[in-house]
């Protein structure tokens, strides 16, 4: 899964990038509203973190050009302003949540899993494909209540398909939300890691459709 994190405060965009990072997200970061607007605006993000208070295009601004122009990504707002008038104004323009500073990292982390979970229509951190259970929240795989070890962009893969389950993903779409704008998007390497996945699942769940993509679905008589 992929996040955009806009932030002009460095030392707290690197804080929150790193925790996203260490829960397994591929993070992009911008600096100020203009690049973060831009960003948002052509890449394909899961969720986006977003500070109101930012130079050259304020957040709310940002939210409001995303949501005209039909932009669909739920973002996460983090700010310093405590107002209840201010978060009005974030939700009014699109917000999906709110976080007041200081908060605890950790927050940042399960509310944006719970976005970009419930943006996908899972209510669950769990999500199951047959024998597979796939636990968003911790990165852990089983199937038929085994565990399987899967390496951190393995699972990055995995996630993304089982939050789509049931739909075909495309190479280029899987690359631009399991990689960052700075990695290497070699198509190649995905069918290398696709295939590492199958041998470790060992079960019929990941199907190949040539030409288009791969599905996660469960076998027919599961």
């Amino acid at each position: 899964m992929r996040v955009l994190v806009i932030e002009d405060e460095p030392q707290l965009s690197l804080r929150v990038e790193q925790a996203l990072e260490a829960a397994g997200f591929a993070v992009d970061v911008a600096f100020d509203g203009e690049e973060g607007w831009f960003l948002g605006d052509t890449e394909p993000y899961d969720a986006v973190v977003l500070d109101l208070g930012l130079p050259r295009l304020d957040g709310v601004s940002v939210l409001r050009r995303w949501r005209e122009a039909g932009r669909a990504q739920p973002v996460l707002v983090l700010t310093a302003r405590s107002r209840w008038a201010e978060k009005a104004q974030a939700f009014d323009a699109g917000a999906d949540d709110y976080l007041t500073k200081p908060f605890e990292m950790d927050e940042v982390v399960y509310r944006i899993r719970a976005l970009i979970r419930r943006a996908a229509g899972h209510a669950s951190p769990e999500i199951t494909c047959g024998p597979l259970r796939v636990d968003t929240g911790s990165a852990r795989v089983w199937v038929d209540g085994q565990p399987v070890a899967l390496t951190a962009q393995e699972f990055r893969i995995l996630s993304y398909l089982a939050h789509h389950q049931g739909r075909v993903v495309g190479r280029s779409e899987l690359a631009e939300h399991v990689y960052d704008r700075d990695e290497d998007r070699d198509s190649n390497v995905i069918d290398v890691l696709i295939g590492r996945i199958r041998k470790k699942l060992k079960v019929e769940v990941l199907h190949t459709l040539r030409g288009q993509g791969w599905r996660l679905e469960a076998p027919a008589d599961a």
